[in-house]
């Protein structure tokens, strides 16, 4: 139970502080998605920020932009979680690995649930945008990354907690940052799609160590009556 490969990918140190992240990342979608249901334009806080939906991102940035969208696409998604995998594995972190699927799946399942339940549209009402799908996977594998580094690192709960908060920070702002600039999202569906990596994923992972525990609990106690059963 000591081993390695038992180690919690939601270190105890930083499921309470992480905890409170998710809750209040639930809580800024929610009422996101009550504000921009069924919208199809901009809101103040999107024109303020930038001239949405406008694709004016130029070279060199452009091709930046376009290798973070590629990124979140069917085929760059499932090529970069199965490098996160083999990565995690490597380093003998299967539950690590297991998150990088189980996380990132469900934040991404859960954005596009609510794609549908909003209804918020951009550039024609077959195009829905909140929250960022994009968005939402690269910060959930961020999100993943730095549990696993927090874990390499040996970081306690403050320094951990600050770890993953400023890796989501910056894939979420790269990300929706690019899907932004061409032109796909309005920078508040980025915000949201950041906020729901950072409600799903904690969650997840502590579902992941609660089944690992578990497993890992029966693999070594006896059965029920094994005991009786020698001696006789």
């Amino acid at each position: 139970m000591t081993g390695r490969s038992t180690t919690a990918v939601l270190p105890p140190s930083l499921r309470a502080r992480l905890g409170v992240v998710a809750v209040l990342a639930a809580l800024v979608v929610a009422v996101l998605a009550v504000l921009f249901a069924g919208h199809s334009r901009p809101s103040r806080v999107d024109s303020w920020i930038v001239s949405p939906t406008a694709d004016s991102v130029r070279p060199p940035l452009r091709y930046v932009a376009d290798t973070l969208d590629f990124l979140g696409e069917p085929t760059g998604s499932v090529l970069t979680v199965l490098v996160a995998v083999a990565c995690c594995l490597l380093l003998r972190r299967p539950r690590a690995a297991v998150l990088a699927v189980a996380g990132v799946s469900l934040a991404v399942g859960t954005a596009t649930l609510l794609k549908q339940l909003v209804g918020r549209t951009i550039h024609g009402p077959e195009n829905l945008s909140y929250p960022s799908g994009h968005t939402t996977f690269f910060t959930a594998l961020a999100f993943v990354a730095a549990l696993l580094a927090t874990d390499r690192l040996g970081l306690g709960g403050r320094a951990g907690t600050s770890l993953v908060l400023a890796a989501t920070l910056v894939a979420g702002a790269a990300m929706g940052w690019a899907e932004v600039a061409l032109g796909a999202h309005y920078p508040t569906d980025a915000l949201g799609g950041w906020c729901t990596a950072l409600a799903v994923v904690p969650a997840t992972a502590w579902l992941v160590d609660r089944a690992a525990d578990r497993m890992a609990a029966r693999s070594v106690d006896p059965p029920v009556g094994a005991g009786s059963r020698e001696r006789r």
